[in-house]
């Protein structure tokens, strides 16, 4: 099949059908978008991954999240602020509320942490350079999970969970001059140093008409498509994000 700049096939399937899915698809010479996660962990991730080398196929991971507008608000003002974050991420799962099949239950921090783990990618510098169990992840009974997070530019990341309890989803970023807020993960305000109080910063129209951070994305993909520079998420790094929730669980 001869290659065009418009080939383009989006796997979104159930988390355990990715790899069959995807070992059929990347024979063709089309670029591949996979909804998060690519994999219903980490093992599986990583065939998939050598599924991709095999066929050397162009495969990237929707994370839909960092298209946010809040997402991407916060991103450009951190980047004008110097000195050492404090990278704050809230996780709540309850994964027994919904029908999913058994393997989708035992690896829930994959199927379903990972949304809100990737904000500790994102907004962290430099590379992660140690990962501290602080609460263990306990899964004959699931509770509370919190974790350390080391970088090597000198920020620091604190992942905290709550499983079977109420709580929200939830990521701040702070310095010595400013302090950002998105809760929940569509609404970014900021508090400057000396105010109490946290200030919105502005929304934008496409995730008011969209599902948030679809529209952005898509126009990632067309770039993609055209061989241009995007800001699309690659295999490579969505399996980053998987290392850094198997080092927070241990599983």
């Amino acid at each position: 099949m001869k290659k065009t700049k418009a080939d383009l096939l989006i796997i979104a399937v159930s988390e355990i059908s990715v790899y069959s899915v995807a070992k059929q698809v990347f024979q063709y010479p089309w670029l591949s978008l996979i909804e998060k996660p690519a994999g219903y962990n980490f093992e599986n991730a990583l065939l998939i991954k050598g599924l991709a080398v095999k066929y050397r196929s162009r495969v990237f991971v929707s994370f839909n999240r960092r298209y946010y507008n809040s997402t991407r608000l916060v991103l450009d003002e951190i980047k004008q602020v110097e000195g050492q974050r404090l990278i704050q991420v809230y996780d709540q799962e309850e994964p027994l509320l919904l029908d999913r099949p058994p393997e989708v239950y035992q690896n829930w921090m994959y199927c379903n942490s990972i949304h809100v783990i990737d904000y500790l990618k994102i907004f962290g510098r430099g590379e992660i350079t140690q990962v501290v169990p602080i609460v263990k992840w306990t899964p004959k009974s699931p509770g509370f999970v919190v974790a350390k997070i080391e970088y090597s530019s000198g920020d620091l990341g604190i992942y905290t969970a709550v499983w079977n309890a109420p709580g929200p989803w939830a990521a701040t970023v702070t310095t010595q001059s400013k302090h950002w807020e998105l809760r929940p993960l569509e609404n970014a305000s900021v508090q400057p140093r000396g105010s109490r109080k946290l200030e919105p910063l502005p929304d934008h129209p496409w995730d008011r008409d969209f599902k948030p951070g679809l529209r952005i994305q898509a126009e990632e993909v067309l770039k993609a498509l055209q061989d241009t520079s995007h800001g699309l998420v690659s295999l490579d790094e969505s399996i980053e994000t998987m290392q850094l929730v198997k080092d927070i669980y241990e599983v």
